[in-house]
């Protein structure tokens, strides 16, 4: 098993646009450190339930029943236009006081359902695997910790994504500034979801 190997790849896909990148650049932006963070922490959570299930075969039934696959896109994909609505109309309040913590739920869930609906991260697991696992030696335990490596790589990425952004807030505190931002980075949310769409109708 060549961990290292796949770490980097790992982390070559990470630095990629995808699903995660610009809504938790505009969140952090709009609501600060705490709501990128937490929006963070759901999306690893999603990871990892993705991570887990594909160690259990996930991606082998997914792609036994591409259906299933079509339609988990087409869930994914009406995800990121609502995550895009949002981001375009959201307000870019700039205060830096507490948020409650059902504000601070709400961005965790979102996370959680955003990734756990990406179907591209269980089918990931299926292309990539493979290539750094020996074919006699592959278990479902080895599969589980390249998962792991995945999500740990992931998380580090989007954290240091919402600490940049949490700090480009305070530097980009003008009035209006924020939310000309955000209403910036719901673009490629939309070509995100243009990308889900494309891949459950092909």
């Amino acid at each position: 098993m060549n961990i290292a190997g796949f770490a980097l790849a790992v982390l070559l896909i990470e630095l990629t646009p995808g699903p995660n990148m610009a809504w938790l650049i505009a969140l952090s932006l709009g609501h600060g450190t705490r709501a990128g963070l937490a929006a963070v922490a759901g999306v690893a959570m999603g990871l990892t339930v993705n991570a887990v299930l594909s160690s259990l075969g996930l991606s082998a039934l997914l792609t036994a029943y591409p259906e299933l696959s079509r339609w988990i896109g087409f869930a994914g994909a009406a995800m990121m236009v609502w995550l895009a609505w949002n981001a375009w109309h959201d307000n870019g309040e700039s205060s830096t006081g507490r948020l409650p913590s059902s504000e601070l739920g709400k961005y965790f869930a979102v996370g959680f359902v955003l990734n756990l609906l990406n179907v591209k991260a269980a089918l990931f697991f299926l292309t990539v695997v493979p290539q750094f696992v020996s074919a006699s030696e592959s278990s479902w335990s080895d599969i589980l910790v390249l998962g792991m490596v995945s999500v740990s790589i992931a998380t580090l990425v989007h954290i240091a994504l919402v600490l940049g952004a949490s700090h480009a807030r305070s530097a980009l505190a003008k009035p209006g500034r924020t939310r000309n931002i955000s209403k910036a980075l719901s673009v490629p949310m939309l070509a995100v979801a243009g990308w889900f769409l494309w891949g459950a109708l092909v």
